[in-house]
Formats: C-alpha cells, sequence, structure tokens
C-alpha cells in the first residue's frame, strides 16, 4: 500500500486512493461496492464511498477504533 500523503495534497490521482482504501478495507474484511473515483468532477479528485448497509459501517468504524488503539 502506498504511504500516506498529506491530507491536503492535491496531486493525489483519486483512482490511486481508491485502490490504496480498497487494499486496506479488504485486510479489514470490509467491502464498500460503491468504492470508486468520482468520475464527475475531475479537478476535485473525489473519491466516491458510497452507499454501505449499516453493519458494515459499525464494521468500518470498529476497525478504525481498533488502529486507533493499537500500540
Amino acid at each position: 500500500m502506498a504511504s500516506a500523503p498529506s491530507a491536503r495534497n492535491a496531486d493525489v490521482d483519486p483512482h490511486v486512493a481508491v485502490e490504496s482504501l480498497r487494499v486496506a478495507l479488504d485486510r479489514a474484511g470490509i467491502v464498500l461496492p460503491s468504492l470508486g473515483a468520482d468520475s464527475a468532477s475531475p479537478p476535485l479528485r473525489l473519491v466516491e464511498l458510497g452507499r454501505v448497509r449499516a453493519d458494515v459501517a459499525l464494521r468500518l468504524a470498529h476497525a478504525l477504533e481498533r488502529r486507533e488503539t493499537a500500540p
């Protein structure tokens, strides 16, 4: 997976960001079916996370919480 760029880095390719996120989510056993680069606004370099079921959103939240508390 690519190293984490600055949060304000406007040069991040949204397709690269999508693939990096997809890999990380896969490692956590989470699938976001609508994950993709937003083709409607290329200059903004947006990533579409899409809609997910409530149980998937909860699993994502727990995965993020575990990362925050990991030594």
